[in-house]
């Protein structure tokens, strides 16, 4: 399962998603978490979203890409 956090009104997310779901061709389950849901996901990853998690490893915010989500995957 691919783990995607995000938020509301955020134009970097939305792009991210986007690249995940022309990428994600297997395809593998994605479960958008929404980090306004609790203090601790607020407190961890509010500067760096969006972020994709698979199998342990982790993209964050400008770090996503066609090349970055493609080599996760691959992963």
């Amino acid at each position: 399962m691919i783990k995607f956090y995000t938020k509301t009104n955020c134009p970097l997310c939305e792009e991210a998603k986007g690249l995940l779901d022309l990428l994600n061709t297997a395809p593998i389950p994605v479960e958008e978490i929404d980090i306004y849901q609790s203090d601790d996901l607020l407190e961890t990853y509010q500067l760096m979203i969006p972020v994709i998690v698979y199998k342990n490893n982790e993209l964050y915010g400008n770090d996503i890409s066609i090349e970055n989500i493609s080599r996760l995957l691959a992963e």
